[in-house]
Protein backbone atom coordinates (compact mmCIF):
# COMPACT_ATOMS: atom_id res chain seq x y z
CA UNK A 1 0.00 0.00 0.00
CA UNK A 2 2.82 2.37 0.76
CA UNK A 3 3.53 2.28 -2.84
CA UNK A 4 0.65 3.22 -4.35
CA UNK A 5 1.11 7.09 -3.79
CA UNK A 6 4.59 6.96 -5.84
CA UNK A 7 3.51 4.62 -8.44
CA UNK A 8 1.02 7.24 -8.91
CA UNK A 9 3.17 9.99 -9.43
CA UNK A 10 4.35 8.47 -12.13
CA UNK A 11 1.87 9.22 -14.54
CA UNK A 12 -1.08 11.23 -13.13
CA UNK A 13 -1.05 14.79 -12.26
CA UNK A 14 -0.96 16.12 -8.13
CA UNK A 15 -4.75 16.10 -7.16
CA UNK A 16 -5.29 12.38 -8.44
CA UNK A 17 -2.09 11.53 -6.31
CA UNK A 18 -2.95 13.02 -3.46
CA UNK A 19 -6.46 11.27 -3.65
CA UNK A 20 -4.86 8.10 -4.14
CA UNK A 21 -2.66 8.20 -0.85
CA UNK A 22 -6.00 9.93 1.26
CA UNK A 23 -7.53 6.36 0.21
CA UNK A 24 -4.46 5.02 0.66
CA UNK A 25 -4.22 6.11 4.44
CA UNK A 26 -7.88 5.62 5.15
CA UNK A 27 -7.82 2.06 3.64
CA UNK A 28 -5.00 1.18 6.53
CA UNK A 29 -6.89 2.87 9.17
CA UNK A 30 -10.11 1.22 8.12
CA UNK A 31 -8.01 -2.49 8.74
CA UNK A 32 -6.45 -1.13 11.54
CA UNK A 33 -9.93 -0.43 13.32
CA UNK A 34 -11.20 -3.60 12.01
CA UNK A 35 -8.39 -5.78 13.07
CA UNK A 36 -7.63 -3.60 16.74
CA UNK A 37 -4.33 -3.01 15.44
CA UNK A 38 -4.51 0.85 16.57
CA UNK A 39 -2.60 1.91 19.60
CA UNK A 40 0.51 -0.86 18.78
CA UNK A 41 3.40 0.60 17.93
CA UNK A 42 4.58 -1.36 14.63
CA UNK A 43 1.15 -0.61 13.08
CA UNK A 44 1.21 3.34 14.25
CA UNK A 45 4.59 3.00 12.08
CA UNK A 46 3.11 1.89 9.39
CA UNK A 47 0.21 4.99 9.05
CA UNK A 48 3.06 7.66 9.74
CA UNK A 49 5.54 6.01 6.53
CA UNK A 50 2.23 5.59 4.91
CA UNK A 51 1.28 9.24 5.70
CA UNK A 52 4.87 11.13 5.07
CA UNK A 53 5.30 9.28 1.67
CA UNK A 54 1.50 10.59 0.45
CA UNK A 55 2.45 13.94 2.02
CA UNK A 56 6.36 14.03 0.06
CA UNK A 57 5.31 12.46 -2.72
CA UNK A 58 2.23 14.94 -4.15
CA UNK A 59 4.53 17.81 -3.02
CA UNK A 60 7.62 16.81 -5.19
CA UNK A 61 4.85 16.08 -7.91
CA UNK A 62 3.12 19.13 -7.05
CA UNK A 63 6.08 21.03 -7.04
CA UNK A 64 7.13 19.27 -10.59
CA UNK A 65 4.27 20.44 -12.12
CA UNK A 66 4.62 24.02 -11.49
CA UNK A 67 8.18 23.78 -12.98
CA UNK A 68 7.26 21.96 -16.01
CA UNK A 69 4.68 24.96 -16.32
CA UNK A 70 6.89 27.72 -16.20
CA UNK A 71 9.60 25.60 -18.47
CA UNK A 72 6.54 25.66 -21.04
CA UNK A 73 6.20 29.48 -20.71
CA UNK A 74 9.52 30.08 -21.04
CA UNK A 75 10.17 27.79 -23.96
CA UNK A 76 7.27 29.63 -25.91
CA UNK A 77 8.59 32.88 -25.62
CA UNK A 78 11.81 31.71 -26.50
CA UNK A 79 10.17 30.33 -29.36
CA UNK A 80 8.52 33.39 -30.12
CA UNK A 81 11.11 35.45 -29.67
CA UNK A 82 13.62 33.43 -32.19
CA UNK A 83 11.11 33.36 -34.88
CA UNK A 84 11.08 37.36 -34.53
CA UNK A 85 14.63 37.14 -34.82
CA UNK A 86 14.45 34.39 -38.04
CA UNK A 87 11.85 34.89 -39.76
CA UNK A 88 9.96 31.83 -41.57
CA UNK A 89 10.87 32.41 -45.62
CA UNK A 90 7.51 32.30 -47.40
CA UNK A 91 7.21 29.18 -50.10
CA UNK A 92 6.44 32.52 -52.41
CA UNK A 93 8.38 35.46 -53.24
CA UNK A 94 7.60 37.13 -56.31
CA UNK A 95 8.64 35.06 -59.35
CA UNK A 96 10.86 32.89 -56.97
CA UNK A 97 9.56 29.89 -55.49
CA UNK A 98 11.65 29.27 -51.93
CA UNK A 99 12.20 26.30 -49.38
CA UNK A 100 14.63 26.59 -46.39
CA UNK A 101 15.67 24.66 -43.37
CA UNK A 102 17.52 25.28 -39.94
CA UNK A 103 18.84 23.21 -37.85
CA UNK A 104 20.47 24.51 -34.69
CA UNK A 105 23.30 22.95 -32.95
CA UNK A 106 22.44 23.60 -29.13
CA UNK A 107 19.73 21.52 -27.76
CA UNK A 108 15.77 23.42 -27.37
CA UNK A 109 16.76 25.98 -29.68
CA UNK A 110 15.28 26.69 -32.66
CA UNK A 111 18.16 29.38 -34.18
CA UNK A 112 21.62 29.60 -33.54
CA UNK A 113 24.83 31.94 -35.44
CA UNK A 114 23.30 31.26 -38.68
CA UNK A 115 20.83 33.79 -40.80
CA UNK A 116 18.77 34.11 -43.81
CA UNK A 117 16.54 36.59 -44.89
CA UNK A 118 14.60 38.01 -48.32
CA UNK A 119 13.49 41.36 -48.91
CA UNK A 120 11.36 42.35 -52.09
CA UNK A 121 12.68 45.40 -53.55
CA UNK A 122 10.94 47.22 -56.58
CA UNK A 123 12.97 45.52 -59.17
CA UNK A 124 13.37 42.22 -57.21
CA UNK A 125 14.81 39.89 -54.36
CA UNK A 126 17.74 40.44 -52.43
CA UNK A 127 18.56 37.70 -50.23
CA UNK A 128 21.22 37.27 -47.39
CA UNK A 129 22.28 33.70 -45.79
CA UNK A 130 25.01 34.12 -43.09
CA UNK A 131 27.40 32.75 -40.52
CA UNK A 132 27.97 34.07 -37.00
CA UNK A 133 31.92 32.92 -35.44
CA UNK A 134 30.88 30.78 -32.53
CA UNK A 135 27.27 29.73 -31.51
CA UNK A 136 24.80 30.59 -28.36
CA UNK A 137 23.33 33.80 -26.76
CA UNK A 138 26.40 35.41 -28.38
CA UNK A 139 26.01 34.34 -31.67
CA UNK A 140 22.42 34.97 -31.98
CA UNK A 141 22.51 38.66 -30.63
CA UNK A 142 25.21 39.12 -33.42
CA UNK A 143 22.94 37.51 -36.17
CA UNK A 144 19.97 39.38 -34.98
CA UNK A 145 22.35 43.03 -35.52
CA UNK A 146 23.17 41.85 -39.31
CA UNK A 147 19.94 40.79 -40.04
CA UNK A 148 18.28 44.02 -38.64
CA UNK A 149 20.57 46.19 -40.57
CA UNK A 150 19.44 43.75 -43.88
CA UNK A 151 15.77 44.60 -43.19
CA UNK A 152 16.40 48.26 -42.96
CA UNK A 153 18.71 48.90 -46.20
CA UNK A 154 18.11 46.19 -48.53
CA UNK A 155 15.28 47.92 -49.99
CA UNK A 156 16.99 51.40 -50.17
CA UNK A 157 20.42 50.98 -51.20
CA UNK A 158 20.36 50.87 -54.67
CA UNK A 159 23.90 48.60 -55.28
CA UNK A 160 24.76 45.88 -53.87
CA UNK A 161 28.30 47.70 -53.09
CA UNK A 162 26.29 50.26 -51.16
CA UNK A 163 24.68 47.54 -49.29
CA UNK A 164 27.58 45.91 -48.25
CA UNK A 165 29.15 49.24 -47.32
CA UNK A 166 26.54 49.57 -44.97
CA UNK A 167 26.45 46.32 -43.17
CA UNK A 168 29.98 46.12 -42.66
CA UNK A 169 29.70 49.97 -40.92
CA UNK A 170 26.49 48.43 -38.89
CA UNK A 171 28.45 45.48 -37.92
CA UNK A 172 31.91 47.21 -36.93
CA UNK A 173 29.86 49.75 -34.67
CA UNK A 174 27.63 47.43 -32.60
CA UNK A 175 29.11 43.76 -32.72
CA UNK A 176 31.33 44.32 -29.80
CA UNK A 177 30.35 46.25 -26.61
CA UNK A 178 32.66 48.99 -25.37
CA UNK A 179 33.40 46.56 -22.54
CA UNK A 180 34.49 43.79 -24.89
CA UNK A 181 37.28 45.82 -26.91
CA UNK A 182 39.74 42.67 -26.52
CA UNK A 183 37.09 41.04 -28.20
CA UNK A 184 36.20 43.37 -30.99
CA UNK A 185 38.53 41.73 -33.39
CA UNK A 186 37.61 37.94 -32.79
CA UNK A 187 34.24 38.96 -34.07
CA UNK A 188 32.91 38.58 -37.58
CA UNK A 189 30.50 36.97 -39.52
CA UNK A 190 30.10 35.57 -43.09
CA UNK A 191 27.78 36.30 -45.61
CA UNK A 192 26.52 36.01 -49.52
CA UNK A 193 24.20 38.58 -50.50
CA UNK A 194 22.23 38.28 -53.63
CA UNK A 195 19.73 40.10 -55.71
CA UNK A 196 17.71 38.68 -58.15
CA UNK A 197 16.09 40.73 -61.00
CA UNK A 198 12.67 39.83 -61.68
CA UNK A 199 12.85 41.16 -65.71
CA UNK A 200 16.45 39.11 -66.19
CA UNK A 201 17.35 35.70 -66.38
CA UNK A 202 20.17 36.46 -64.00
CA UNK A 203 21.22 36.94 -60.68
CA UNK A 204 24.21 39.37 -58.68
CA UNK A 205 26.36 38.43 -55.55
CA UNK A 206 28.44 39.51 -53.35
CA UNK A 207 30.26 37.31 -50.75
CA UNK A 208 32.02 38.31 -48.09
CA UNK A 209 33.99 35.12 -47.30
CA UNK A 210 30.78 32.42 -47.26
CA UNK A 211 30.48 29.37 -49.09
CA UNK A 212 29.66 29.56 -52.66
CA UNK A 213 25.91 28.57 -53.82
CA UNK A 214 25.32 25.81 -56.03
CA UNK A 215 23.33 26.31 -59.10
CA UNK A 216 21.16 22.75 -60.59
CA UNK A 217 20.48 23.89 -63.99
CA UNK A 218 19.38 20.75 -66.47
CA UNK A 219 20.54 18.63 -64.68
CA UNK A 220 23.88 19.71 -64.00
CA UNK A 221 25.31 21.05 -60.92
CA UNK A 222 27.97 24.21 -60.57
CA UNK A 223 29.49 25.83 -58.01
CA UNK A 224 29.16 29.67 -58.22
CA UNK A 225 32.81 30.73 -57.12
CA UNK A 226 33.32 34.32 -56.72
CA UNK A 227 35.95 35.95 -58.52
CA UNK A 228 37.29 38.41 -55.83
CA UNK A 229 35.92 37.68 -52.43
CA UNK A 230 35.88 40.22 -49.52
CA UNK A 231 36.55 39.59 -46.10
CA UNK A 232 34.01 38.63 -43.56
CA UNK A 233 31.75 41.17 -42.01
CA UNK A 234 33.67 42.93 -39.35
CA UNK A 235 36.85 42.92 -40.48
CA UNK A 236 36.63 45.73 -43.21
CA UNK A 237 38.86 48.09 -40.35
CA UNK A 238 41.60 45.62 -40.65
CA UNK A 239 41.73 45.39 -44.96
CA UNK A 240 39.95 48.29 -47.19
CA UNK A 241 37.19 45.21 -48.84
CA UNK A 242 36.57 45.77 -52.60
CA UNK A 243 32.74 44.76 -52.34
CA UNK A 244 33.11 42.96 -56.51
CA UNK A 245 29.71 42.02 -57.87
CA UNK A 246 29.52 38.44 -59.74
CA UNK A 247 26.39 38.32 -62.38
CA UNK A 248 25.66 34.33 -63.18
CA UNK A 249 22.77 32.93 -65.07
CA UNK A 250 19.70 32.27 -62.97
CA UNK A 251 17.01 30.58 -65.64
CA UNK A 252 13.32 29.96 -65.34
CA UNK A 253 14.10 26.32 -63.82
CA UNK A 254 17.01 26.15 -62.40
CA UNK A 255 17.40 25.88 -58.71
CA UNK A 256 19.79 28.07 -56.67
CA UNK A 257 21.03 25.99 -53.05
CA UNK A 258 22.83 28.37 -50.57
CA UNK A 259 24.27 26.92 -47.34
CA UNK A 260 26.48 27.92 -44.60
CA UNK A 261 29.62 25.69 -43.67
CA UNK A 262 27.88 23.85 -40.77
CA UNK A 263 26.20 21.78 -43.68
CA UNK A 264 29.59 21.03 -45.79
CA UNK A 265 31.57 20.62 -42.61
CA UNK A 266 29.85 17.99 -41.25
CA UNK A 267 31.12 14.64 -40.53
CA UNK A 268 30.03 11.38 -39.80
CA UNK A 269 31.03 8.88 -37.26
CA UNK A 270 34.11 7.86 -39.69
CA UNK A 271 34.86 11.55 -40.05
CA UNK A 272 33.88 11.88 -43.42
CA UNK A 273 32.32 15.68 -44.70
CA UNK A 274 29.14 15.93 -45.48
CA UNK A 275 29.36 15.95 -49.35
CA UNK A 276 26.30 18.59 -50.59
CA UNK A 277 26.80 18.77 -54.14
CA UNK A 278 26.92 14.77 -54.63
CA UNK A 279 23.89 14.26 -52.72
CA UNK A 280 22.49 17.68 -54.27
CA UNK A 281 22.94 16.76 -57.88
CA UNK A 282 21.21 13.47 -57.80
CA UNK A 283 17.90 15.43 -56.75
CA UNK A 284 18.04 18.12 -59.51
CA UNK A 285 14.44 17.44 -60.80
CA UNK A 286 13.12 18.22 -57.05
CA UNK A 287 10.94 21.16 -56.30
CA UNK A 288 13.23 23.37 -53.33
CA UNK A 289 10.62 21.90 -51.02
CA UNK A 290 11.51 18.25 -51.96
CA UNK A 291 15.31 19.10 -52.16
CA UNK A 292 14.98 20.91 -48.85
CA UNK A 293 13.05 17.62 -46.98
CA UNK A 294 15.57 15.60 -48.59
CA UNK A 295 19.14 17.40 -47.77
CA UNK A 296 17.94 17.93 -44.01
CA UNK A 297 16.79 14.18 -43.79
CA UNK A 298 19.90 12.80 -45.67
CA UNK A 299 21.99 15.63 -43.51
CA UNK A 300 20.79 14.32 -40.35
CA UNK A 301 21.32 10.51 -41.01
CA UNK A 302 25.35 11.35 -42.09
CA UNK A 303 26.08 12.53 -38.93
CA UNK A 304 23.94 10.62 -36.39
CA UNK A 305 20.73 12.44 -35.55
CA UNK A 306 22.80 15.20 -33.95
CA UNK A 307 24.96 18.36 -35.33
CA UNK A 308 28.11 19.82 -33.77
CA UNK A 309 27.56 23.03 -35.83
CA UNK A 310 24.56 25.00 -36.71
CA UNK A 311 23.29 24.75 -40.34
CA UNK A 312 21.10 26.47 -42.69
CA UNK A 313 19.88 26.14 -46.27
CA UNK A 314 17.90 28.02 -48.68
CA UNK A 315 16.89 26.04 -52.04
CA UNK A 316 14.50 28.94 -54.64
CA UNK A 317 13.68 27.89 -58.08
CA UNK A 318 12.89 30.76 -60.47
CA UNK A 319 9.70 30.17 -62.25
CA UNK A 320 8.30 31.62 -65.26
CA UNK A 321 5.63 33.49 -64.18
CA UNK A 322 4.42 36.77 -64.74
CA UNK A 323 5.70 38.99 -61.67
CA UNK A 324 3.87 41.19 -59.96
CA UNK A 325 4.85 44.44 -61.31
CA UNK A 326 3.89 43.55 -64.63
CA UNK A 327 0.45 43.52 -63.96
CA UNK A 328 0.11 47.05 -62.36
CA UNK A 329 0.25 49.05 -66.01
CA UNK A 330 -3.19 48.13 -66.94
CA UNK A 331 -4.79 49.04 -63.46
CA UNK A 332 -6.62 52.48 -62.54
CA UNK A 333 -4.21 54.33 -59.41
CA UNK A 334 -5.59 52.86 -56.03
CA UNK A 335 -8.65 54.92 -54.38
CA UNK A 336 -8.50 56.35 -51.11
CA UNK A 337 -10.47 56.53 -48.23
CA UNK A 338 -12.26 59.57 -49.60
CA UNK A 339 -12.40 58.67 -52.80
CA UNK A 340 -14.28 55.07 -51.70
CA UNK A 341 -16.76 57.09 -49.85
CA UNK A 342 -17.61 59.87 -52.01
CA UNK A 343 -18.22 57.04 -54.53
CA UNK A 344 -20.22 54.92 -51.62
CA UNK A 345 -22.61 58.39 -50.92
CA UNK A 346 -21.14 57.96 -47.25
CA UNK A 347 -18.75 61.02 -47.25
CA UNK A 348 -21.79 63.39 -47.14
CA UNK A 349 -21.11 67.18 -46.83
CA UNK A 350 -23.35 70.08 -44.87
CA UNK A 351 -25.48 70.60 -47.58
CA UNK A 352 -26.16 67.33 -48.71
CA UNK A 353 -27.04 66.38 -44.89
CA UNK A 354 -29.91 68.85 -45.22
CA UNK A 355 -31.16 67.70 -48.46
CA UNK A 356 -35.00 65.44 -47.62
CA UNK A 357 -34.73 63.53 -49.92
CA UNK A 358 -31.21 62.23 -49.21
CA UNK A 359 -29.33 63.32 -52.84
CA UNK A 360 -26.10 64.24 -52.75
CA UNK A 361 -25.13 68.20 -53.45
CA UNK A 362 -24.00 69.36 -56.84
CA UNK A 363 -20.53 69.80 -56.00
CA UNK A 364 -20.27 66.16 -54.33
CA UNK A 365 -22.19 64.34 -57.57
CA UNK A 366 -19.29 66.75 -59.84
CA UNK A 367 -16.76 65.78 -57.64
CA UNK A 368 -17.70 61.93 -58.21
CA UNK A 369 -17.94 61.99 -61.99
CA UNK A 370 -14.79 63.58 -62.39
CA UNK A 371 -13.37 60.71 -60.29
CA UNK A 372 -14.78 57.75 -62.53
CA UNK A 373 -13.88 59.94 -65.42
CA UNK A 374 -9.89 59.47 -64.52
CA UNK A 375 -10.21 56.34 -63.60
CA UNK A 376 -11.70 55.37 -66.92
CA UNK A 377 -9.16 57.42 -68.89
CA UNK A 378 -7.10 55.30 -67.26
CA UNK A 379 -7.42 52.14 -67.94
CA UNK A 380 -7.87 53.23 -71.67
CA UNK A 381 -4.15 53.57 -71.46
CA UNK A 382 -4.62 55.82 -75.26
CA UNK A 383 -2.65 59.46 -74.74
CA UNK A 384 -5.70 60.73 -77.26
CA UNK A 385 -8.52 59.56 -74.36
CA UNK A 386 -6.47 60.47 -71.27
CA UNK A 387 -7.29 64.14 -70.32
CA UNK A 388 -4.34 66.65 -70.09
CA UNK A 389 -4.93 67.43 -66.54
CA UNK A 390 -4.36 65.64 -63.44
CA UNK A 391 -7.15 63.75 -61.87
CA UNK A 392 -9.21 66.03 -59.62
CA UNK A 393 -9.69 65.00 -56.00
CA UNK A 394 -12.61 65.25 -54.04
CA UNK A 395 -12.97 68.13 -52.46
CA UNK A 396 -12.87 68.04 -48.46
CA UNK A 397 -15.84 69.32 -46.37
CA UNK A 398 -14.50 72.85 -45.46
CA UNK A 399 -13.65 73.72 -48.93
CA UNK A 400 -16.90 72.64 -50.01
CA UNK A 401 -18.72 74.75 -47.40
CA UNK A 402 -16.38 77.92 -48.91
CA UNK A 403 -17.16 77.25 -52.14
CA UNK A 404 -20.77 76.59 -51.32
CA UNK A 405 -20.91 80.22 -49.90
CA UNK A 406 -19.09 82.27 -51.63
CA UNK A 407 -21.96 81.11 -54.77
CA UNK A 408 -24.47 82.29 -51.63
CA UNK A 409 -23.08 85.85 -51.85
CA UNK A 410 -22.70 85.94 -55.28
CA UNK A 411 -26.48 85.11 -55.30
CA UNK A 412 -27.46 87.61 -53.29
CA UNK A 413 -25.43 90.40 -54.65
CA UNK A 414 -27.59 89.71 -57.59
Amino acid sequence: MIAAPAITASFANSLITGIIGAIDVAGMAETGLLHHLLGSMFFDTEVVALVAVAVIVTVCRRLRERHWRELTQVRAVSEATQRVVLRPLPRRIGPLRVASVYLAAQEQALIGGDLYAAIRTSTGTRLIIGDVMGKGLTAIGDAALLLGAFREAAHRQAALPDLMAYLEHSVCWNLAEPTEADQAAECFITAAVIDIPDATPQMHMVTCGHPPPLLLHERQISTLRATRPAPPLGLGELTSPDYHVDTFPLEPGDLLLMYTDGVIEARDPRGAFYPLAERAGSRVRDSPQALIHHLRTDLLAHVGGHLSDDAAMIVLERTTGPTPNSSRSSRAPPRTDAERRLLKGTARCATCRLRQDGTACELCAHAAEKLLASEASALLGSPHERSPHPPRRPLGHRHRAAVLARRRGRNEHQ
